[in-house]
């Protein structure tokens, strides 16, 4: 089985990312899929593990087994997080939908610092072109700014929103260089202590519901184990020398 063969064959959740799910997509932009796929059980039977990851085999295509994809889920990961929230869904099935009924026991405190520690390394990258070139990346500007917004209303509310359409034209301003770095820097600093702020107030548990997710993980590989024909295809295939290659 061939890493590309996990994503047609084992994805249970498919989602488009980036600026059209963010409502923020112009003429000529990218189409970022993203998606999370199941590996058959009886691939963990072996030495060689199933990979945790697969790019493609679509251009900008990229996938996580759910166990890696639950992990990082966990630890708060703003681009795991925002892939649960896709506005723009392209392929469900039962699994995948258990998974999309658990976002909330996803959600956390945590938020506020891996968001936080994500803006900031943005922040550090935008200054230092600032000092080589004399201007930022006007396009990583305005997806920092839309970042701090998105952390903000989500310690605000618990809830996590990732379209930010109501706010199109003010962030597209940014990213055609409309709008003075100074002014940007400042929005930037309005919007972290904003942050800082509903944090003090968040409706948002101090940890993410593990339990949930783990009885999830632990049903999803059950049941994939009881699947007689996938297993004894990777059986024929370790008995012909089969392998599976990591991606």
């Amino acid at each position: 089985m061939q890493p590309e063969d996990l994503v047609r064959d084992h994805t249970i959740y498919a989602c488009v990312m980036g600026s059209r799910a963010f409502g923020l997509a112009t003429h000529g932009s990218d189409t970022d899929r993203r998606g999370v796929f199941l590996a058959p059980t009886a691939l963990f039977w072996r030495f060689e593990k199933p990979p945790t990851h697969v790019e493609g085999p679509l251009h900008e295509q990229f996938s996580w087994e759910l166990e890696r994809f639950c992990e990082l889920a966990l630890r708060g990961n703003p681009n795991i997080l925002e892939c649960l929230h896709s506005p723009l869904v392209e392929h469900v099935d039962d699994t995948g939908r258990e998974l999309l009924s658990l976002r909330g026991a996803f959600l956390s405190r945590r938020a506020y610092d891996t968001f936080t520690r994500y803006a900031l390394g943005q922040r550090r990258k935008l200054d230092a072109d600032v000092r080589t070139t004399g201007s930022p990346r006007w396009k990583h500007a305005m997806h920092l700014l839309r970042l701090l917004m998105t952390v903000r209303d989500l310690l605000r509310t618990g809830g996590l929103r990732i379209d930010v359409s109501d706010r199109r034209e003010s962030l597209l301003a940014v990213k055609r260089g409309e709008v003075s770095w100074a002014r940007v820097e400042a929005r930037m600093a309005r919007l972290a202590a904003e942050a800082e702020e509903a944090l003090r107030h968040t409706p948002l548990p101090p940890e993410p519901d593990h339990a949930r997710v783990a009885d999830f993980l632990f049903r999803a590989r059950r049941a994939s184990a009881g699947q007689p024909d996938l297993h004894d295809k990777v059986v024929q295939g370790v008995e012909h020398g089969g392998h599976l290659r990591q991606g």
